[in-house]
């Protein structure tokens, strides 16, 4: 045999075997961290997440932000005894380069990136499933609720929202398909490491119908007690009707085809210590179709604004997954916002590859002042069940609304 093709057949051996090394140890580590009582399953669990961001604003006194950031947490999941289940975990970020303004370290020169060099008790909660097709939750706990737009954990964030809260959650098996979840928040942790006093009952009530969708019926009741933060307080109804939660869900048409829509309609009141009174809606409709590995959508998500403190918000929701990826709109601007954008989705290498584009028109809610267009794409590549590489950049493009901004993200997380 030739020495090239010597040379190349060892390489390639070695390549199986490390990565079938790899594997192995990885799985050592999972086994490791996975222990049993009587059964039933606790867990050490892990997550550290690197990420670079660049922040490049066109206008304004600040200067190019860049963070370099690491965040861990850990956690010890307990095993479940007599229904009981405890969880605690530590959050902490460190910030290897502190080029940017984190909401908490006084460096106003720099755009911001909001996350702070703050470690946290993130997670401390105690459950109990003894009752039938229930689970009662009690302590500082993460919340997502639907697609996140009004309870969310601010998932993208380094450090993450959570609640101290009460939560049941009762899955009714005698009525196929509801789920009803209701709560009260008495405080909340935020993404910036600082607590927010809240009185918040939330009611979120779901429904399977068939092969149709999730109809989706909501109140939230937002009290902010602190007086910095009155007017934040509101009280939220909604209906929604979607059967479009992840990328791939869909009402299939063919073996390869399918339909995705949703159709939703709130309405937002003063409530509590906020002062202003006022009445606003949102209005979120979307249609598309999915064809193989790819799913197409047009959607309208439309805040109404009145004036000062007399806008449509969603002060506990993850306000980055909507309207934009630079985070111009993570406050109803006074005139309202309409966000008409289109978004292609795709989903290679048996879902190891997942690759996203949006475009964003934004004007007030009546459509005749222009605020700006944005351009988002996103690149994810998933190395089995615990490594994830990301790319993801975002542009916004201002009119008559804030300034030029560029952000690029470079992300690598393990997660255990």
């Amino acid at each position: 045999m030739p020495q090239k093709k010597i040379s190349s057949a060892s390489l390639l051996a070695l390549s199986v075997m490390s990565g079938s090394a790899f594997a192995d140890i990885t799985q050592q580590v999972e086994d490791a961290l996975n222990f049993y009582h009587y059964g039933k399953n606790g867990a050490i669990k892990v997550d550290l997440n690197y990420r670079y961001e660049n922040v490049d604003q066109d206008r304004g006194p600040q200067r190019t932000a860049n963070a370099n950031t690491a965040r861990l947490r850990a956690g010890l999941l307990s095993p479940v005894f007599h229904g009981l289940q405890g969880y605690a975990e530590y959050e902490g970020n460190l910030a290897m380069q502190e080029d940017f303004n984190s909401l908490r370290n006084n460096r106003t020169a720099y755009s911001t990136v909001a996350d702070p060099e703050k470690s946290e008790l993130n997670q401390l909660w105690i459950s109990y499933a003894g009752i039938p097709d229930t689970v009662i939750k009690g302590g500082r706990q993460r919340i997502k609720l639907d697609d996140d737009r009004f309870i969310g954990n601010v998932g993208w964030r380094q450090m993450e929202t959570t609640f101290d809260s009460v939560l049941v959650t009762h899955n009714n098996q005698q009525i196929y398909g509801l789920t009803v979840n209701a709560g009260y928040i008495g405080n909340v942790q935020t993404f910036t490491s600082t607590t927010e006093n809240i009185e918040a009952p939330i009611l979120n009530v779901n429904y399977k119908v068939g092969d149709y969708g999730n109809l989706v019926g909501y109140g939230y009741w937002l009290d902010y007690t602190e007086r910095e933060n009155y007017e934040k307080s509101s009280q939220t109804y909604g209906l929604r009707m979607t059967n479009f939660q992840k990328p791939g869900d869909t009402y299939k048409i063919g073996d390869n085809y399918g339909l995705v829509y949703t159709a939703e309609w709130s309405h937002q009141e003063d409530y509590g210590h906020g002062a202003a009174q006022y009445q606003a809606n949102r209005y979120n409709v979307m249609v598309g179709f999915t064809a193989y590995n790819f799913t197409f959508q047009g959607a309208m998500e439309q805040l109404d604004g009145k004036g000062l403190n007399r806008t449509f918000d969603t002060p506990l929701g993850t306000n980055h997954a909507f309207q934009g990826w630079a985070d111009l709109f993570l406050v109803t601007p006074n005139n309202g916002i309409r966000d008409v954008f289109g978004t292609v989705h795709a989903t290679l290498d048996r879902g190891n590859v997942i690759l996203s584009g949006v475009y964003h028109d934004f004007t007030d809610d009546t459509g005749q002042l222009h605020y700006g267009k944005e351009w988002d794409f996103s690149a994810i590549k998933k190395f089995g069940k615990h490594y994830s590489v990301l790319a993801k950049y975002a542009y916004y493009d201002a009119d008559q609304f804030s300034t030029d901004t560029q952000k690029i993200w470079v992300q690598a997380n393990i997660s255990f």
